[in-house]
């Protein structure tokens, strides 16, 4: 501020400010601050990378609505045709949710006035009832067709490759089940404004909403609009929550980044460009590569007289201005004068590699998936590997947190309602204390786990936690294996009790002793094995 040049006032200020000492006061101001304007590079309009870049300031949802159909059909084109892209969708599910997240019920007792030995038994007849209904998938889905595991997945994978995805709990009676609750998943598609409206504060993008940018309802397509229907569309208003009871009727997952934004985008949005026009660039190098692999011998003879190949298959013969193609080990037979030029497609590309390898990088930074764990090929050292595996972790936990929250979490809290209410349960209280419900709802969904690189180093890791009391017995099962530890405490007993009857010995408690790695490479995990070439970082 020391350097800015001082403002000083012209003769027009200086006879508005004695006509108008208000309005003469406003000018210097204004004055003022457009000396001050352009302090940050980032806002300067006068210099040459940034003079032409004048982005649009719009709202969230002005900024998402407009480009959203278009961005959700090349989402879509790239997870069908571009493997790279397909590959880090698959990547990103398989982590996140894998074969579904588990039900783990964690009631607060000391709020319900539960003993532990109340609490445990609570617990475990409410994971049996919705393990009940979450296998079985006439008793859980509207479609009768996957599980309460695998729409975890489905969900998920559409929100990442629409931008959003919506889930229906309607009540649907069925024989094959005491439960009436279904889950009915919603492509993004078929929620759009009733008729196309114009999109306005209080609907956009099919989401009605109140003053305060609440949902209170949806419209949605009973056909989708790129069906095969031919009649015009039919709209229902499905209310967000129930009018007496609160009940949620609409679940809508999509990732929300900015204050005010209604609808979702689609997780490969910033990077389809670069996977587009990488697919692009591969797809020519393939082809040149196919063309420069093409051993054609073109042949002049005086009259054309229809040479033959070793094979005793006559050649074609060409007449002028015939189209002539390229084949493996073909020889053409060219018209007298005719000549023919190639142009050396110097195949392969040794700079292939090394480019889509650096442009791979700047995609996986923007997905939050490392450069390793995005192709899927691991030559660094035990180290780098590692430390690539803990970084996506980091993405994996996030993301399978919010399906957690948006997605299995209310859907077991509606559940739980219908199990209280139909006296499957006992709840007291369920209905009358939010505190009450709350604490009966607590609950925790256990995944995969994330798998160990060096198994053993894990392990000893997880004693050392134990030891000096970081860490419980049930986090480091659930960490290392994705299990409950009081289940497999159950199960060992079991086993235990089962052998002693059988007479069976259990094996030695104490390991054997390790053999010399025959690979120098294990006994250092950080030395690469002999071939392996580190990444050019």
């Amino acid at each position: 501020m020391a350097n800015l040049p001082p403002v000083k006032s012209n003769l027009l200020d200086r006879i508005i400010e004695s006509i108008d000492p208000v309005r003469g006061l406003a000018r210097l101001k204004a004055r003022s601050m457009t000396a001050v304007a352009g302090q940050w590079l980032a806002g300067r309009t006068d210099r040459r990378p940034t003079k032409n870049w004048n982005p649009i300031s719009g709202s969230a949802d002005a900024d998402i609505l407009y480009d959203l159909p278009k961005m959700r059909d090349r989402s879509r084109d790239l997870t069908r045709n571009n493997p790279l892209a397909l590959g880090a969708i698959n990547t990103v599910v398989s982590a996140a949710v894998g074969t579904g997240l588990v039900l783990r019920s964690r009631v607060n007792a000391e709020v319900l006035g539960m003993t532990d030995d109340e609490a445990q038994q609570w617990q475990r007849e409410a994971e049996c009832e919705f393990r009940a209904w979450a296998e079985n998938p006439s008793a859980c889905d509207a479609a009768r067709t996957l599980d309460f595991y695998a729409m975890q997945a489905l969900a998920f994978r559409s929100a990442l490759e629409s931008g959003d995805v919506f889930a229906l709990l309607p009540m649907v009676p069925r024989a094959v089940s005491h439960y009436e609750i279904k889950v009915h998943l919603i492509e993004a598609d078929r929620v759009c404004n009733e008729r196309y409206a114009r999109d306005t504060d209080t609907l956009a993008g099919g989401v009605r909403m109140d003053s305060m940018g609440a949902p209170v309802g949806y419209d949605i397509l009973r056909q989708h609009p790129g069906g095969f229907s031919l009649v015009q569309g039919t709209w229902d208003t499905i209310p967000a929550f129930g009018a007496k009871s609160g009940r949620r009727n609409v679940l809508h997952l999509f990732d929300k980044r900015r204050p005010g934004q209604t609808r979702g985008f689609p997780y490969l949005a910033p990077v389809v460009e670069a996977f587009r026009q990488l697919g692009n660039y591969t797809d020519a190098e393939i082809t040149a590569a196919i063309v420069s692999g093409m051993f054609t011998v073109m042949v002049e003879t005086p009259e054309g007289n229809g040479l033959e190949t070793e094979m005793g298959v006559p050649a074609s013969t060409a007449t002028p201005g015939s189209e002539m193609k390229l084949g493996a080990g073909a020889i053409v037979d060219l018209a007298p004068g005719e000549k023919v030029n190639f142009a050396n497609p110097s195949r392969p590309n040794t700079a292939f590699d090394p480019f889509v390898q650096a442009i791979l990088r700047q995609i996986g930074a923007a997905l939050e998936i490392p450069f390793e764990l995005l192709i899927k090929h691991f030559t660094a050292s035990y180290s780098a590997a590692r430390a690539s595996l803990l970084e996506a972790w980091r993405f994996f936990k996030g993301r399978r947190a919010w399906l957690a929250a948006m997605f299995c979490q209310p859907i077991y809290e509606a559940f739980l309602e219908e199990a209280v209410a139909s006296g499957r349960i006992a709840a007291p209280g369920f209905f009358d204390d939010p505190a009450l419900r709350m604490a009966y709802c607590g609950s925790e969904w256990i995944g995969d786990s994330p798998g160990q690189i060096d198994p053993l180093k894990e392990v000893q890791a997880a004693r050392e936690r134990l030891d000096l009391l970081l860490t419980s017995r049930t986090d480091e099962t659930t960490a290392l294996t994705g299990g409950d530890w009081s289940d497999t405490v159950g199960r060992v007993a079991h086993e235990n009790a089962l052998m002693e009857r059988l007479g069976v010995k259990p094996g030695p408690a104490t390991p054997a002793p390790a053999a010399a790695p025959a690979n120098p490479a294990d006994a250092n995990p950080d030395q690469l094995a002999p071939g392996d070439q580190p990444e050019n970082n």
